[in-house]
């Protein structure tokens, strides 16, 4: 057993297919250079996590059991009882968490922090697990802890990831490729500083309005899913113009079919343009976050900038902006590994 690890797990960002993962459609995300690193010893009888950004989590059992624990604390409490689930061993820790990743932006803030703690938790208890299986994981224990039905994507993306490349997967069959991003393509990430939360927006009920049929959210679906196949392609080609438009699409049957999108967002998204983007849409589930805009490399930090001065000054709300790069996935960067 590892006496002591460093593990981190990027957050992403979705360049295409939003609200599709869940149904088994497909995806096309990028893991980022901003993350979650948990910093543990192994050895201990229970599990005890601190963090300066969020607080320390109240102890718990080294296999989740228990009640459930308050705060954030929550998601690595369900991430231990699924991997007990899976077998491992009742190896205890304790450590610290740091993340320099925006929470409640749509970059998967929640995804990383699962990923980085199962990989610390199967690293000191010296269990291995294969990709997949530990997102799959992760993601059940999104649904256990706050008892959100999310997708597969958030978390396949970070343990998935690869520096310079999308993903492109099928939720459903769980294929995957690589997709190179051409270097000329900066992805720009606008926070419009509209906090969202899956548990407490309309995303649980847009999934049931899916499952039920409801016209206008199949159709969402099924023209996103033709969408990201488009993307993937144009991407490929190095169509930048091309996969501006794709994104305008796929933002206006967030907006109209699936109902996620806000004003704030749809201001966003044409001030992005107005500053000089090829297209933009909004990133994550919706209900506020950021959006993604689509730039030149040479005029990212400009579009930005500009985009995110004028919404200021319109809103008075002040939106965090960065360049987001495509980067590797998770990994334990100190400590056995799994």
């Amino acid at each position: 057993m590892s006496e002591r690890c460093v593990a981190w797990a990027p957050g992403r960002v979705n360049l295409i297919g939003e609200h599709t993962d869940y149904s088994g459609g497909l995806v096309l995300p990028v893991a980022i250079q901003y993350g979650v690193t948990v910093d543990v010893s192994g050895g201990e009888d229970v599990i005890t996590l601190r963090s300066e950004r969020f607080g320390s989590a109240e102890p718990f059992a080294a296999d989740g059991s228990g009640d459930p624990v308050a705060g954030w604390g929550r998601y690595a409490q369900a991430v231990a009882a699924e991997l007990a689930a899976l077998g491992r061993p009742p190896a205890g820790l304790s450590g610290t968490v740091a993340s320099d990743l925006p929470s409640g932006a749509g970059l998967s803030s929640s995804a990383a922090l699962e990923v980085a703690i199962g990989l610390a938790l199967c690293a000191v208890a010296g269990f291995e697990l294969e990709p997949f299986e530990l997102a799959l994981a992760c993601q059940r224990a999104e649904l256990r802890a706050v008892g959100v039905p999310c997708g597969i994507l958030d978390q396949a993306a970070s343990i998935l990831g690869r520096a310079g490349h999308a993903l492109l997967l099928d939720c459903g069959s769980l294929e995957h490729r690589l997709v190179p991003v051409p270097p000329e393509a900066a992805l720009v990430v606008i926070d419009s500083g509209v906090e969202h939360s899956h548990e407490t927006s309309g995303y649980t009920q847009r999934r049931r309005e899916l499952e039920a049929g409801v016209p206008r959210r199949v159709r969402h679906v099924r023209t996103e899913n033709e969408r990201v196949t488009k993307f993937a392609a144009v991407l490929e080609h190095g169509d930048l113009s091309a996969a501006g438009e794709l994104l305008l699409a796929s933002h206006a049957s967030l907006r109209d079919d699936y109902e996620v999108s806000t004003p704030e967002l749809d201001l966003l998204v044409e001030l992005a343009l107005d500053a000089g983007a090829y297209g933009a849409r909004l990133l994550g589930g919706g209900f506020g976050g950021s959006i993604l805009a689509l730039a030149d490399a040479g005029s990212a930090q400009d579009v930005g900038r500009v985009a995110a001065g004028e919404y200021g000054r319109r809103t008075g709300r002040e939106g965090q902006t960065l360049v987001a790069v495509p980067s590797a996935g998770a990994a334990v960067l100190a400590g056995e590994s799994v």
